[in-house]
């Protein structure tokens, strides 16, 4: 009888294991007690209840959102309201997202009959004054801002039978792209996938490390959210894509919307309420704001008509698509659909390529291959194979598409899909940079929560268009409107100038190039009278464009006609004495000195935007708000910290995490798999040595 081996192919799928089991693992355990000086990753990790039933674990009990929207501007209230429903004194921690475009003015702090009115601090200086209430046993509450649109509430000394409630005050400014105005609250905080490499100072942020409850398991709170929309001129066409909502009318001008189903938990998922007005074109209009020490204005303005360029040269489209862990199930299939839409309409003089990234990356060809039905049908192959697994690591799939040989007469436009949810969103914002003029980067968000920051970003930066795709059935439309995005610019070399009306301090300062048909917006302040005018000058299909308007003119609307436009109207509601212009502005200001992360880190710049948050009480990078109630209520100091667990993002499965099926350990997945396939091995071997010898 002669001896059988065991399969070559068989021996090298072990090894592979083997391999893969030494790889180091961003760690996403339950959080434990260690150590001060233990090793944190800080990676998201799954939520594990305390046993101490005497310890109230989900404090957060509701969080209600009422939004006014008057023309453009809308002003949001965010109350959350904690109790403490165990015997101890708990201190909790809580992460929440908001828009990227919101700017944070106002937060109060309520307990019992007790209100107090934080106030706005340096960030390390708010921290010391919470820190030392919290040893001192007074109760306090403390917002900062971790990103752009990742917050972190923390409260300290929650007494048992305590409701604390804490109003938060937003303003945002909403400005339509193709006659469509969108509004979108973000809920919850998607997880961060946090490379095994950090940082210099060997730390993270701690806010990556959130805790989250398991795939299907919903917090025990109430979420609420309540829209009072106020156009000005008549409402059409006023839906929600996210959420089921009820709407009732005053006349055709104002709606009332609520969510439709209560038991429908709200808080898994973006809220996004789209509209549109009866006019079909987005008019001019100007807003003026007197202060005492400054004056504000914002000046929006209609563009040209999108046009159809007659010589639009080859284009080259490098697709990355995530297929990560947390992009499996829903995400990976909505994008697995886009992205067929998208390489499906390329015309046959375009060229295309593709990387697929999660831990690793997977490029298709060495260098972009003609948009033939062959080539695209073998693409189309590729991506049908994926599931979703690993981590995401954008940056090097980025740097490889970058690598990739180009053509000169070529028009290169670089493709990212994704959900977004990673840590280190500037390492990507300075690889796009160093990059620029070498490609359009244009991101499509996948997700029922995208992390927007990295989306607009991207976009930003890489002078492109962000998309959202929360449904499948999106994906063609979205990838028509990319089709026409891409081929059909509105307007570039945008400049804008003014005569006669003494403006400065303008936002943004450079105008990038216009894709959408959406209006120029201008925030700045103001000296003298009202009068001259600004002009914006530009470049179209058809040559050089100009537009030049009176300042006079735009203060006096006439208010006898249907056309009124949405900026008029907010001119109307906010009065004289409001500070909405001076937050939106100061907002604005912020994103020039940062740029999504570029020269955040500069003393001169940090100094800068320390003094934007003290003198206009705004959350910035560097300054906080800190509320202490100055009674002792809790003597000898000691309290329980509680981390408040998040629920994973609507259709967002437990791979986000790291989908360990035998338990939260990455041991406890791999070493069963490893015996699960010496086992097999074993069967095998024993099979073929049985067949042989018959």
């Amino acid at each position: 009888m002669k001896k059988q081996n065991t399969p070559k192919k068989l021996i090298c799928l072990l090894a592979a294991v083997l391999v893969l089991m030494s790889v180091p693992i961003p760690t996403v355990h339950a959080k434990e007690e260690s150590s001060e000086d233990e090793d944190k990753t800080g990676a998201p990790y799954f939520y594990v209840e305390t046993a101490d039933p005497s310890v109230d674990s989900f404090p957060l009990k509701k969080t209600n959102v009422t939004v006014d929207i008057n023309g453009v501007i809308a002003d949001i209230h965010v109350l959350q309201t904690y109790a403490n429903e165990g015997q101890n004194p708990i201190n909790a921690s809580y992460v929440f997202p908001a828009s990227t475009k919101v700017t944070v003015h106002g937060m109060q702090m309520q307990i019992g009959n007790q209100i107090v009115t934080a106030q706005i601090k340096e960030k390390e200086e708010a921290e010391e004054e919470f820190e030392e209430a919290k040893e001192e046993g007074k109760s306090a509450s403390l917002l900062s801002e971790e990103q752009p649109n990742v917050f972190s509430m923390n409260v300290a000394n929650i007494m048992p039978n305590d409701t604390v409630s804490i109003d938060l005050h937003y303003t945002e400014l909403i400005t339509p792209a193709d006659g469509v105005y969108q509004f979108v609250y973000p809920t919850v905080v998607g997880p961060r996938y946090v490379s095994p490499v950090i940082d210099d100072c060997g730390t993270r942020e701690e806010w990556t490390a959130t805790p989250y409850l398991p795939e299907g398991k919903l917090p025990d709170s109430q979420y609420n959210i309540h829209v009072n929309l106020s156009a000005g001129v008549p409402i059409t066409e006023l839906t929600s894509s996210s959420h089921k909502i009820d709407i009732k009318w005053d006349e055709n001008t104002k709606a009332d919307i609520s969510l439709a189903d209560p038991t429908d938990y709200a808080g898994n998922r973006d809220f996004i309420l789209d509209y549109k007005l009866t006019s079909e074109d987005i008019s001019t209009g100007l807003m003026l704001n007197t202060g005492e020490t400054e004056n504000f204005f914002m000046l929006m303005v209609q563009p040209p008509e999108r046009f159809d360029a007659k010589d639009i040269p080859p284009r080259e489209y490098i697709f990355v698509l995530d297929i990560s862990g947390s992009m499996s199930g829903f995400p990976l299939d909505t994008a697995k659909e886009l992205i067929k839409n998208l390489v499906s309409n390329l015309k046959e003089t375009d060229t295309f390529n593709l990387i697929l990234f999660s831990g690793a990356s997977y490029q298709m060809a060495e260098r972009s291959v003609p948009a033939t039905k062959e080539n695209i049908e073998n693409a189309i192959r590729i991506i049908d194979y994926q599931e979703g697994s690993g981590g995401t690591e954008l940056a090097p799939a980025l740097e490889e598409a970058i690598a990739i040989p180009a053509s000169d007469d070529v028009s290169r436009n670089i493709v990212i899909i994704t959900d977004g949810y990673i840590y280190g969103e500037n390492d990507i914002f300075d690889i796009i940079r160093e990059n620029a003029g070498s490609a359009d980067f244009f991101p499509f968000g996948i997700g029922t929560s995208v992390n927007r920051y990295l989306i607009e970003g991207i976009a930003k930066t890489g002078q492109g268009e962000p998309f959202i795709v929360t449904d499948e059935s999106e994906a063609s439309e979205t990838a028509a409107q990319f089709k026409t995005y891409i081929q059909s610019p509105v307007l570039t070399n945008i400049q804008v100038s003014f005569d006669g009306f003494d403006a400065y301090d303008v936002e943004p300062s450079i105008l990038p190039t216009l894709y959408a048909q959406k209006p120029i917006v201008l925030l700045g302040k103001w000296r003298g009278e009202p009068k001259g005018t600004v002009t914006i000058t530009g470049k179209n299909g058809a040559g050089d464009y100009t537009q030049t308007i009176s300042v006079a003119d735009m203060l006096t609307p006439d208010t006898n006609t249907e056309d009124d436009n949405a900026l008029a109207a907010s001119a109307a509601a906010v009065s004289l004495d409001s500070d909405a212009l001076s937050y939106l502005w100061a907002q604005k200001r912020i994103e020039h000195l940062t740029n999504y992360g570029l020269n955040k880190n500069n003393p001169d710049i940090k100094d800068e935007l320390t003094e934007l948050g003290l003198t206009y009480s705004i959350l910035t990078p560097y300054t906080s708000f800190i509320a202490v109630l100055d009674t002792v209520r809790n003597p000898d100091g000691n309290a329980t910290d509680t981390d408040q667990p998040l629920p994973l993002p609507l259709e967002v499965s437990n791979f986000a995490l790291g989908g360990y099926l035998f338990g939260s350990e990455p041991t406890d997945f791999l070493l069963p798999t490893a015996l699960v396939l010496l086992l097999l091995l074993q069967f095998l071997h024993r099979r073929k040595t049985a067949v042989s010898n018959r």
